[in-house]
């Protein structure tokens, strides 16, 4: 069974998603998006998203995970397919985020002195 976690970064959700059939975390692109840009709305947060995705496309660059079997729990409680991403997308994300946001983000993400598991509500 796949377990789900939820870490904070600045106050802001970033939901995860554990694989069991490849044993790796898959994280939220839109809460990733929302928390580097400091978002409060869900919805903008994925309109930019969407924008910045189809921008990486371009470019050549997919961070996100081929596979889009993965359902989360969205703000009006209902369960919906995300594009998530694992380690290696995270990175390559902040490599190319448009602006210099994202490095605080990565620092959080890669140097936390806590496993995810330390640092979520379940």
């Amino acid at each position: 069974m796949d377990k789900i976690s939820i870490r904070f970064y600045n106050n802001k959700e970033v939901r995860a998603i554990w694989s069991d059939d490849d044993s790796r975390w898959y994280y939220s692109a839109t809460d990733i998006v929302r928390a580097i840009n400091n978002e409060t709305d869900y919805v903008k947060a994925g309109n930019y998203w969407r924008w910045l995705k189809k921008k990486l496309a371009a470019q050549g660059v997919q961070p996100v995970s081929d596979t889009h079997e993965f359902k989360l729990v969205g703000p009006d409680g209902k369960k919906r397919v995300a594009d998530v991403m694992d380690d290696n997308g995270v990175l390559l994300l902040a490599k190319h985020y448009p602006n210099n946001r994202a490095n605080e983000f990565l620092d959080w993400f890669t140097y936390s002195d806590n496993t995810i598991d330390g640092q979520s509500s379940y």
